[in-house]
């Protein structure tokens, strides 16, 4: 894949995602706030496994967790974890 589809790649992953309603419920007491915040994070994983990650899954507390298999020779190499949220807060919807 080239960069000019690389590019149109991410911009049609980027349009997709933001098109999921993720907005945060602030009177509800459970992390996700809401059960649609859950459509983007069962999307993230689905993707994610079939980009290659491994053991893409997620859990109750709307984490997605999944691993990114190392380079071979580079095993030892330093581990690296992203963390993102999914709600958007009520004021700044959309």
């Amino acid at each position: 894949m080239n960069q000019a589809q690389q590019l149109t790649d991410l911009e049609e992953r980027f349009l997709r995602y933001v098109q999921i309603d993720t907005q945060s419920d602030e009177n509800s007491p459970t992390a996700p706030s809401t059960a649609k915040q859950y459509d983007l994070l069962n999307l993230l994983a689905t993707e994610l496994a079939a980009m290659g990650a491994e053991n893409a899954y997620v859990t109750d507390y709307g984490a997605v967790i999944a691993t990114v298999p190392g380079t071979m020779g580079q095993e030892n190499a330093p581990t690296v974890a992203l963390f993102a949220h999914v709600d958007t807060a009520p004021a700044y919807s959309g």
